[in-house]
């Protein structure tokens, strides 16, 4: 976006760039190992970014020996001589933002309105559009790759634990997704498979292991029903002899939260689907990666409460019968949420890209998320078609639009480098 004018420092030296070296986004000068020629001789080493030439006795760096090997300061404004921790003055080179390139960042950094762009999206072409969502589509895998990755390093390299943890973080969604992860990292599957023939006994782990079948962590309203209950006080008395069995700490269950959940989303009704699903031996891994198709994954996860849970949704309160199976559309939040990055994950681990592309295939045949950021990028005229584009978007505005990261976006690029645009209202 800087015009290409020959470059010279502030001395009257020409400078050519040979390589920027690499972006340094930790503590440090910004770029590591570049080489520039400054008047014909070849240097190596950092250079350093500021707004004005000042900012770097404003950060200190005069006294930072971190800094000694920068061999060339860029700042929009030299409005002084600097030197390193050694009294080495540095030379510096002003590159002046464009007026017009500084006006439209400007204008993205302060408007309120999300997204700050909207007025250019619909000018923009389909190849620049489609190109920056498949990008987004892979970073939103890589980082939920990282997240399975450490995953695996707390179950020590175990990638069949860690695909149960992926997947009962799914099953808390959004609200109780971190007590899910919390109770499948704290649950030994190593005891559970000695009793995995026994669906009351798996139960009686999932449900004691939570903290569910301790009557204190109960609002006080409900422990007179559950302790009046002939299954709470079965469940108790099974998870009672697998504690003392297997030496279990079962986790605090007020870590639960109910505010504002509907009885179908429950953790008691979550962790009895979840029951029934590895009782039919459908959460593991080799299962997930021998799945082909978006029909076979619904299949595998399609299940249903236990026979207790189809007429209550608390212990010791009836309710009408309802097997309380996973509707499609929490079947595929599911698939979203854990299965298809799973799938990518251990595609990397593996080396194998039949696994990575299988995910992406996976994300173009699912339908598009319905949420508020959906939502407001299709009122600003993106085709939100599959999983792929809301996931993408989702992408966009948790890394880019609420860091206010438009440089690095590349329709904040492209707003950048246009005329003004006229004011308008949103579509």
């Amino acid at each position: 976006m800087l015009p290409l004018d020959p470059l010279f420092t502030s001395r009257g030296e020409r400078v050519e760039v040979i390589d920027p070296g690499l972006n340094n986004r930790n503590a440090g000068p910004d770029f590591f190992n570049a080489k520039v020629k400054i008047d014909g001789a070849l240097w190596v080493g950092n250079v350093e970014i500021h707004d004005r030439a000042s900012d770097w006795y404003a950060h200190g760096h005069d006294q930072d020996a971190a800094y000694d090997n920068v061999v060339l300061h860029v700042c929009g404004d030299i409005d002084r001589p600097v030197a390193n921790s050694q009294g080495r003055m540095l030379p510096q080179l002003q590159l002046s933002v464009p007026e017009r390139v500084a006006a439209h960042y400007a204008e993205l950094q302060a408007t309120d309105k999300y997204p700050p762009c909207y007025r250019i999206i619909p000018s923009l072409s389909k190849l620049v559009l489609h190109s920056w969502m498949s990008a987004l589509q892979t970073e939103r895998l890589e980082r939920k790759t990282i997240d399975i990755e450490r995953r695996v390093e707390r179950v020590e390299g175990d990638w069949e634990r860690a695909c149960f943890v992926t997947l009962a973080r799914a099953f808390g969604f959004s609200l109780n997704g971190d007590a899910f992860e919390q109770w499948a990292l704290s649950m030994p599957l190593h005891a559970v498979d000695h009793h995995r023939d026994d669906l009351f006994q798996v139960e009686a782990f999932f449900l004691g292991q939570a903290g569910l079948l301790d009557v204190l962590a109960m609002p006080e309203r409900q422990r007179e029903r559950a302790l009046a209950d002939d299954y709470f006080q079965r469940l108790r008395s099974e998870y009672a002899f697998l504690k003392h069995k297997f030496g279990l700490i079962p986790m605090d269950g007020h870590q639960w939260k109910y505010l504002r959940l509907r009885p179908q989303n429950f953790p008691q009704i979550r962790l009895a689907q979840l029951a029934n699903l590895y009782y039919e031996r459908r959460t593991g891994l080799r299962s997930l990666v021998e799945s082909e198709s978006i029909a076979s994954l619904r299949e595998q996860y399609t299940t249903q409460v236990t026979p207790y849970w189809s007429t209550h949704y608390s212990f010791g309160c009836e309710s009408d019968r309802n097997d309380k199976r996973l509707t499609q559309q929490t079947l595929d939040t599911i698939i979203l949420n854990a299965a298809i990055p799973m799938l990518f994950a251990y595609g990397r681990h593996q080396g194998d890209e039949r696994l990575c592309d299988r995910a992406f295939d996976f994300l173009e045949q699912l339908r598009a998320e319905d949420n508020h950021i959906v939502r407001m990028w299709s009122e600003c005229g993106m085709d939100v078609v599959s999983a792929g584009d809301s996931q993408a978007l989702i992408q966009l505005k948790k890394e880019y639009c609420d860091k206010r990261d438009c440089l690095r976006c590349r329709i904040g690029h492209e707003y950048l480098n246009t005329h003004p645009c006229p004011p308008q209202g949103r579509m």
